[in-house]
């Protein structure tokens, strides 16, 4: 091959090296992008499973608290709440309120000997903390993923290619105030 030749197909490489590099990088944040939903879609899983137990709880402290009526307002408008809301952040801020509201309950479950013994509210509140602990891991999973895909997105030289092909940004799910402080042991 003669240098003139050479000179002619030289464009042609670096235009072909180029856009096979954009395509990589695009394929890249593509599976990203999608390794995020997924994540997202595991943990609304997990709370739809919560949303579908909380009723049967519910119904159950009912028949042994009826007068704890605070309660059970607060779990079944909590509930709502996380059940109408789709984005990221107000997500989480609704759920760990249904949390918070769920502890109350069964903190006001503590009263009541009778319910601790039953065996319906028992297995109830084993499959609640089941699903709280799965949901934990879901979100951690989801924040890992966020963490990969807004560090790809962010960083030079993918960052152009984010910027062209508008990847946004995506949102942690947080953790509340009062999940964040230690809990205080008083003796």
């Amino acid at each position: 091959m003669t240098q003139s030749q050479l000179m002619t197909f030289l464009p042609i490489i670096i235009l072909a090296v180029i856009f096979i590099w954009v395509v990589m990088v695009y394929n890249g944040l593509v599976v990203l992008k999608n390794q995020v939903k997924n994540a997202w879609s595991q943990i609304d899983v997990q709370l739809k499973r919560r949303y579908d137990l909380i009723p049967n709880l519910v119904e159950t402290v009912k028949g042994y608290a009826a007068h704890e009526k605070s309660a059970l307002e607060a779990v079944i408008k909590a509930r709502q709440t996380a059940i109408n809301i789709d984005n990221v952040k107000d997500k989480a801020v609704a759920e760990n309120a249904l949390s918070g509201a769920l502890k109350s309950l069964f903190a006001v479950a503590e009263n009541y000997p009778d319910l601790k013994a039953n065996e319906n509210f028992l297995q109830l509140q084993e499959e609640i903390t089941s699903t709280e602990n799965k949901i934990s891991y879901a979100r951690q999973f989801y924040n890992d993923s966020v963490l990969e895909y807004n560090n790809k997105k962010e960083m030079f030289p993918t960052n152009m290619i984010a910027t062209i092909f508008n990847f946004e940004h995506r949102d942690f799910f947080e953790a509340s105030v009062t999940e964040k402080e230690a809990p205080q042991v008083k003796f």
